[in-house]
């Protein structure tokens, strides 16, 4: 850190330089190192930083507590035990998200031989019924039932054999296309917590997630309707044009679970850099184009208008088309 400018260096060699005005994050995978002056800036300015293994396991990060906003948190907290509140808002979330994975699975199916409609079908079904539903352990059993139709979707969508898997699996991830997902939804969770924390929520109380150690359920939230259109759409962008090989994964002999090697990890960490920069249109209740990463901003502050007038409905999810 000098003259308010970054400098990125790997082996004595200048990587880059860049005004840290430009930058809203700092990711450290592996054994990389940061200086003391430069982590002392971040903080000032509110600017995280987030800590990875060379695995893609998370390890935590440093963040500001400069725009904690106490009142709002006292809402959030009393909110979350509202069950008309909750149950709502929840059924908000998760029609997106069901809404987005059939968006994504017609995306795929019409570039392909290959048809899904009875996994598109029983999702829409189950989008219905979560209308209806009349707590949160029913709707989140709609849910579960429609990922596990999704999942199998998105398999057989897939044009790479070696890609196949069989279901959503984690801690670790058994297959490559689960290694895409995990990585690629811990980078997302964690984006969506530094938004959180900007806006003064505190991102260990939800809604839709019950309370868990040490896991910002918050976070796991808002990461719903955002997975089918960010993460779980780079994956098969990724797979089906061929921008990454079997030969980017490898298997850990100690946990049996697959992992980026440095070569698919840098792939991998290009692509979504440069998703979450790319502009939308998403976004229904503006008519400009915004960043995916801006646009995940917007999505906490109308959680936080949801929040202080103490409506749900006000909260207006993403929704493709």
């Amino acid at each position: 850190m000098k003259d308010g400018r970054i400098t990125v260096i790997q082996s004595d060699d200048l990587l880059r330089t860049l005004p840290i005005e430009s930058v809203e994050g700092i990711t450290i995978i592996g054994n990389g190192q940061i200086t003391t002056s430069c982590i002392s800036e971040c903080l000032k300015r509110g600017i995280s930083i987030q800590y990875y293994s060379s695995k893609g396991a998370y390890f935590g990060k440093l963040s500001s507590t400069k725009h904690v906003n106490t009142k709002r948190q006292r809402l959030q907290v009393r909110l979350t035990e509202d069950k008309a509140f909750v149950l709502t808002l929840s059924k908000i979330i998760l029609q997106a998200k069901l809404n987005n994975q059939i968006v994504l699975l017609r995306r795929y199916q019409r570039n392909s031989k290959i048809h899904v409609n009875e996994e598109i079908n029983t999702i829409k079904r189950l989008k219905d019924k979560i209308s209806y539903g009349k707590d949160l352990p029913e709707i989140s059993g709609y849910e579960g039932n429609a990922a596990r139709a999704y999942f199998k979707g998105l398999n057989n969508l897939i044009n790479v054999s070696e890609f196949k898997f069989n279901g959503r699996n984690r801690r670790p991830p058994k297959d490559p296309f689960n290694s895409l997902l995990s990585f690629g939804y811990t980078i997302l969770l964690n984006d969506i917590y530094g938004a959180i924390e900007s806006r003064g929520l505190n991102p260990y109380f939800a809604f839709l997630h019950q309370d868990r150690e040490k896991h910002p359920t918050l976070s796991s939230d808002l990461i719903e309707e955002w997975r089918p259109i960010i993460v779980d759409s780079i994956a098969m962008a990724l797979i089906n044009g061929r921008e990454i090989s079997i030969e980017n994964f490898y298997r850990d002999k100690a946990t049996r679970g697959v992992y980026f090697t440095k070569e698919g990890l840098k792939k991998y960490i290009l692509k979504i850099e440069k998703r979450l920069d790319t502009s939308m249109r998403y976004l229904n209740y503006i008519d400009y184009p915004v960043s995916f990463r801006r646009a995940i901003d917007m999505q906490v502050l109308q959680l936080c208008k949801a929040i202080e007038e103490k409506d749900p409905n006000l909260y207006q999810p993403v929704i493709i088309r």
